[in-house]
């Protein structure tokens, strides 16, 4: 199986490709199209993953059907059969990995829900016993659960590089007061209802992140949900708190790039093919365990 790793849709405007995504407009509509680009440090990688994109969008459906008492979403169609004409020659593109989705007016916040202490949020307690202004008892550890989740707010980076964690009051600024407490709301009930989800299929969501935006002045869920690329999930039979936890994610890639000591600069190395097949199980591994269904993945 071949990578993805650029899409091309003819004369279907493109309006960009971020670190995983390509985006296009059909008319007053966007198609998101998952590739199977990977980026560790900032960087997307010369190698791709393949499927990845199929699995990350798999995922994301999922997650969208679920929480539908939660919040709407963007979702018009998953079908390509259900896509314009002009988009069926792509179908090989396009089949398992894209979303046809409303265009909405999104919120520049990264909306992250915090259940557990880890990453950015480790190394500013380490400094604080605080994360984004929330005071945590003292005590706790790299990987603790917190005593409760904690809604963690992050401002998107206009060059896509690190986003800035930044305080509630901060939110009620760019979002006003009213909109920052839906937010609010609306990010801790999704992740309460993911992760008690995701316990039950032997998983930790430690954290994970999402995006809003207006459709008609309705806040609605969009990008992509709960997958292994904006979120952190643990083995709950081997979490123990004291220092970083085996992960759904990106671990494999990360760890190989440390091992050949690279600068994390521009450009970025090819992965071996032990590296893509351990990386590519994982991520299998992720969806079979939340949604309980087998994705056979073109051969």
């Amino acid at each position: 199986m071949t990578a993805l790793l650029t899409t091309n849709l003819g004369s279907t405007p493109l309006l960009g490709r971020g670190k995983v995504r390509d985006l296009y407009a059909i008319g007053d509509n966007l198609l998101l199209v998952a590739t199977d680009r990977i980026s560790a440090f900032d960087h997307v990688l010369a190698t791709g993953i393949p499927g990845k994109g199929k699995i990350l969008t798999q995922i994301s459906l999922f997650w969208f059907d679920f929480l539908a008492d939660i919040v709407p979403n963007h979702l018009i169609t998953a079908n390509v059969a259900e896509f314009p004409p002009a988009l069926h020659p792509y179908a090989d593109q396009l089949e398992g990995r894209s979303m046809l989705v409303k265009r909405a007016k999104m919120f520049p916040l990264e909306c992250v829900a915090r259940g557990f202490l880890a990453g950015s949020g480790w190394k500013e307690y380490q400094i604080s016993h605080s994360v984004c202004g929330i005071p945590l008892p003292p005590g706790l550890k790299d990987g603790s659960r917190l005593p409760e989740p904690v809604f963690t707010p992050a401002t998107k980076s206009q060059d896509g590089s690190h986003d800035e964690n930044i305080s509630f009051e901060a939110t009620q600024k760019i979002a006003g007061p009213d909109v920052a407490d839906e937010l609010r709301r609306l990010t801790l009930a999704i992740y309460r209802k993911a992760s008690a989800h995701a316990e039950s299929c032997g998983l930790i969501l430690a954290d994970t992140k999402f995006e809003f935006g207006l459709v008609n002045n309705t806040i609605v869920l969009a990008d992509e949900v709960i997958t292994p690329d904006s979120s952190r999930f643990w083995e709950s039979s081997e979490w123990k708190p004291g220092g970083p936890q085996p992960s759904f994610d990106k671990q494999f890639v990360r760890d190989y790039l440390e091992s050949i000591h690279w600068n994390k600069q521009a450009p970025a190395p090819a992965l071996p093919d032990d590296v893509v097949e351990r990386t590519l199980a994982k991520y299998l591994e992720a969806f079979r365990r939340l949604t309980g269904r087998e994705l056979h993945l073109a051969q």
